[in-house]
């Protein structure tokens, strides 16, 4: 029988990638039965020779993952309905903050007549958004998911009281690096609730469905947005979320908690007193521990190697000397030395001292993780390429209403949404989610591409709204997918960790296409205005610069706006380019990377176990050597 034969034989297959040849499990010796079934956490030390041979489920497990897995347990059907429910309250909160507060940015900087600061702003943030990501998760399996989105509730609240009442730029950009946090906290904890109460066949139906809301508040969104604009001002958008936003967690954090509190009670979960997590007892060593688990050496280095590469790029072309001013190229120069110290101290350093890394080396060996991990990062430096300047484009451009261009901002939102529900729904049945992948990565090029047109002086409503539809149909498609092929390659106790990597590696692109596109437009923007204005007003043209608002109270027809609209889109189109050329690679990488798998009903291909944590009846297991180049055919009573 052939290697290919092998793999096709398998209906439902448990596929083990090269990335833990390290790990040893033996699923048949932990076949417990129902009744017996107990998560219990410190019982067993990894570090110890005898733990050798117990299953990496066992021997990794986190208090976070046990909890969530009790709960499972106890919730029967109304509870993980209730559950479920909840989830989808709290995106519902999410997704209208998102679908607003965008909107206030160039409002709230154009105040400060800090309009040209809006890129560095938000880079400030996405640095934020990009270290929380894996923070958060690793906090989620330290502590508990349901503990975990208690703490994003504060960084929220804290992050609006900052926004609502900032007076100038410096106080909101501290109230965007807060909020941040609490945005991307929950963003993340409750993906991988998600993803930890649902199995393969059924992940991306159900991320679809969680996403629903994005689709609702494009609309509810839009109309709140322009209202808020139009009346109470941009500072009560933000503040009513401080009301908002906790009371629509009540139910997602009142089920984990309840469920997990339920569980301890019927005995199935049991978590060991540790004094090493013990912060009042024994501070120091309950420190340590937190620092090695949440690896936080690794967290500073990514940290500031991107402040140190992305603040330069945006800032130095605004102030006088610029790249001659030797502060902006040390800052370059150390940020780019710190991120292959950040590549050896993952890959290699940090396990050999007992750190347990955000990225470590045999995700990389796994060419699903490899591939999600690079396609969402070139697709989010395309993306932002393009997106950061949109709005201010449109607002220039066009002479719409607040409501119409927030309707227009979120036309793109409402396809990938829409289109990810469609793509979860076909792999219910199509169970194969290669080719759908590479197909909507294919389609999003194609949206990019008319961009480049459609973002000129003279492109059309039309073109417009079209290349924002095809690029939320492929990246409906894309985004769905890409997380859930690499969530099926690890063991529940690892899943949080490479949700967030991928998170991780696309919050790197998000910086980098929004640093890009801030240097492009402060470097561009100034020159164009004055060659294409009417006017030898250098304060004019200064000003124009500063906000897209100010040029916005001009008529559509007036000499100065029709100007800045063409040096608006000869700015755009640049940036479009670039982003058509970073589009291209990550279908190949798809293409050339991605292994299909089949989704069937486990909670991952790499063990045997359902969403509780027992281990199911006995299947075959695939293991993909990356030596051999092919596929290798076990029972399950065989160790891997």
């Amino acid at each position: 029988m052939t290697e290919s034969n092998k793999t096709e034989e398998v209906v439902s297959e448990v596929v083990a990638p090269p990335a833990y040849d390290d790990y040893k499990h033996d699923a048949k010796s932990h076949n417990e039965k129902s009744g017996d079934h107990a998560l219990v956490v410190g019982k067993i030390d990894p570090t110890k020779e005898t733990a050798s041979d117990i299953d990496v489920h066992d021997k990794n497990l986190s208090e976070g993952v046990a909890k969530v897995e009790a709960a499972q347990a106890v919730w029967g059907k109304r509870g993980y309905i209730f559950m479920l429910g909840g989830i989808w309250m709290s995106m519902y909160a999410y997704s209208l903050d998102g679908s607003t507060t965008f909107n206030y940015l160039q409002y709230a900087t154009s105040s400060f007549s800090q309009h040209s600061m809006l890129g560095t702003v938000s880079t400030a943030g996405a640095i934020i958004i990009s270290i929380g990501k894996p923070f958060m998760a690793k906090l989620a399996d330290y502590i508990g998911r349901g503990e975990t989105i208690c703490l994003t509730v504060v960084f929220y609240l804290i992050g609006y009281i900052l926004y609502a009442s900032s007076q100038g730029l410096n106080q909101y950009a501290a109230g965007n690096i807060i909020y941040s946090l609490g945005y991307t906290g929950l963003n993340i904890v409750n993906t991988i609730v998600l993803y930890d109460s649902t199995t393969l066949r059924y992940r991306a139906f159900a991320a679809g469905m969680i996403n629903v809301p994005w689709i609702i508040n494009a609309f509810a969104g839009s109309a709140i947005a322009g209202r808020i604009l139009d009346s109470s001002g941009w500072r009560w958008g933000y503040g009513m979320f401080a009301i908002l936003l906790p009371a629509c967690l009540v139910p997602i954090v009142g089920s984990l908690l309840w469920g997990q509190w339920k569980a301890r009670k019927l005995g199935i979960l049991q978590i060991l007193p540790d004094p090493e997590k013990d912060f009042i007892k024994h501070p120091f060593k309950a420190t340590k521990r937190f620092v090695k688990e949440v690896d936080i050496p690794g967290l500073i280095l990514v940290g500031a190697a991107l402040a140190l590469i992305l603040l330069p790029l945006q800032l130095a072309p605004k102030y006088d000397g610029g790249w001659q001013n030797p502060s902006y190229i040390a800052m370059l120069v150390v940020g780019c030395v710190l991120v292959p110290v950040f590549c050896v101290w993952e890959l290699w350093l940090a396990e050999r001292f007992g750190f347990l890394p955000i990225c470590p080396i045999r995700f990389f060996k796994n060419g699903n993780i490899a591939a999600a991990v690079l396609i969402n990062f070139f697709d989010f430096v395309s993306f932002y390429l393009q997106y950061l300047f949109q709005y201010s484009f449109i607002l220039v451009a066009k002479d719409w209403t607040a409501t119409e261009m927030s309707l227009f901002g979120n036309i793109q939102t409402v396809a990938l949404c829409l289109f990810g529900l469609i793509s979860g729904t076909i792999l219910i049945w199509w169970k194969r989610p290669k080719w759908l992948m590479v197909a909507g990565l294919l389609i999003r090029l194609l949206g990019v591409g008319i961009m480049i047109n459609a973002r000129g002086a003279l492109g059309g409503t039309a073109e417009l709204v079209w290349c924002q539809l095809l690029q939320g149909w492929g990246g409906g498609f894309a985004s769905t997918i890409s997380g859930m092929m690499a969530s099926a390659m690890v063991p529940h106790t690892d899943m949080a960790v490479v949700v967030a990597l991928v998170n991780l590696f696309a919050e790197i692109g998000n910086g980098i296409g929004t640093s890009i596109a801030t240097a492009v437009w402060n470097a561009q923007m100034p020159g164009e205005l004055a060659a294409h204005m009417p006017t030898n007003n250098a304060t004019l043209v200064n000003d124009f610069f500063n906000s897209a608002t100010l040029i916005a109270s001009y008529p559509l027809d007036d000499p100065l706006r029709q100007g800045a609209i063409i040096a608006y889109g000869n700015v755009m189109r640049k940036l479009c380019i670039g982003a058509t050329v970073v589009a291209v690679v990550p279908p190949i990488i798809a293409y050339f990377m991605l292994t299909d798998i089949e989704l069937d009903n486990t909670q991952n291909k790499f063990d045997n176990r359902d969403l509780t944590g027992k281990v199911v009846e006995e299947a075959k297991v695939v293991e993909f050597s990356a030596n051999k180049g092919g596929a290798e055919t076990k029972h399950a009573d065989e160790k891997v």
